[in-house]
């Protein structure tokens, strides 16, 4: 089974009105679409550049943006659900800012045809999310999102350079494993994509890399964005000797888009040259006390 997935270089952006908002992010999906994209991934914290739309005082405040985003969470959720039952497409979207259980989460919301299928929040916080914009972690929780093609799950950013999160995901079914991302500089892309490139060896499946590009001088969570498009199997047989399968130019805009053939990856994980999916169980990582939901999208 084959599936086409697009991945953003999405440049944060500045917007006059929501509606303006709206109408960039359908550029965006309908050429996607186009493409004959059937899963589409937008970075972390793309939703972000809605901070452009509040006055300044709110712009320079981080703890404020947070208050005020929560205000366009409803009718940015609505956006996206219409976009992926219009286009026909299932979409990862940008992730955003939620209070939730009485703390501010980074959450990915999925929308697929028939409307909004499930989330995953990020559960490794980084420095900044911790100590100077009080984001927090939403649980250990993570989800398995199947779709007629196949199944994938997220790790948002800094989650992908730990391994227990896609160890669960992969063992209950994922075969992809989405990394949307939000770094400030090559140091922090680097890691996002070793830790990707680590993930699809160690459980032999593909990761792909989405990250927010630009500047945004209005939004100090935001202010400055560096990373680059990539898609990554394992580097065994059937796959590129090296596990890079695509990506772009960093700092350019765009869609990344490539054709994912699962079928080659339970070959490998059968007869690889390797067998990195089999041979780390019993490593711990299962017993971990984690809740696993699965969704269809």
């Amino acid at each position: 089974m084959n599936v086409t997935i697009a991945s953003a270089q999405y440049p944060v952006s500045y917007h006059s009105s929501f509606a303006d908002w709206a109408q960039h992010t359908e550029t965006w999906v309908r050429d996607a679409a186009r493409h004959n994209a059937q899963l589409l991934l937008f970075p972390e914290y793309g939703s972000m550049e809605l901070v452009s739309l509040f006055a300044p005082d709110i712009q320079s405040n981080l703890l404020l943006q947070l208050q005020e985003m929560e205000g366009l969470h409803d009718d940015f959720c609505s956006v996206f659900a219409d976009l992926a039952d219009r286009y026909e497409v299932v979409i990862a979207a940008p992730s955003f800012p939620l209070q939730y259980e009485a703390k501010t989460v980074n959450r990915c919301y999925v929308f697929g045809p028939q409307g909004r299928a499930g989330y995953q929040d990020k559960y490794f916080m980084t420095r900044f999310e911790q100590e100077s914009w009080q984001v927090q972690s939403g649980g250990p929780r993570l989800c398995v999102f199947e779709a007629d093609w196949g199944c994938f799950g997220i790790q948002i950013c800094y989650d992908v350079e730990f391994p227990i999160g896609a160890a669960q995901l992969c063992a209950a079914g994922a075969q992809i494993l989405l990394a949307p991302s939000c770094t400030e500089t090559i140091r922090g892309a680097t890691r996002v994509h070793v830790g990707a490139r680590a993930r699809a060896l160690e459980q032999q499946c593909y990761t792909v890399v989405s990250p927010l590009i630009g500047d945004a001088p209005w939004s100090p969570a935001v202010d400055i964005n560096y990373g680059h498009a990539a898609v990554y199997s394992t580097p065994d047989k059937g796959f590129d000797p090296e596990g890079i399968l695509q990506k772009m130019e960093a700092q350019k805009a765009g869609w990344l888009t490539h054709t994912l053939d699962l079928r080659l990856l339970e070959e490998v994980r059968a007869d690889g040259q390797t067998l990195n999916f089999r041979d780390q169980k019993g490593m711990g990582y299962e017993t971990e006390k984690w809740t696993l939901e699965r969704v269809g999208v």
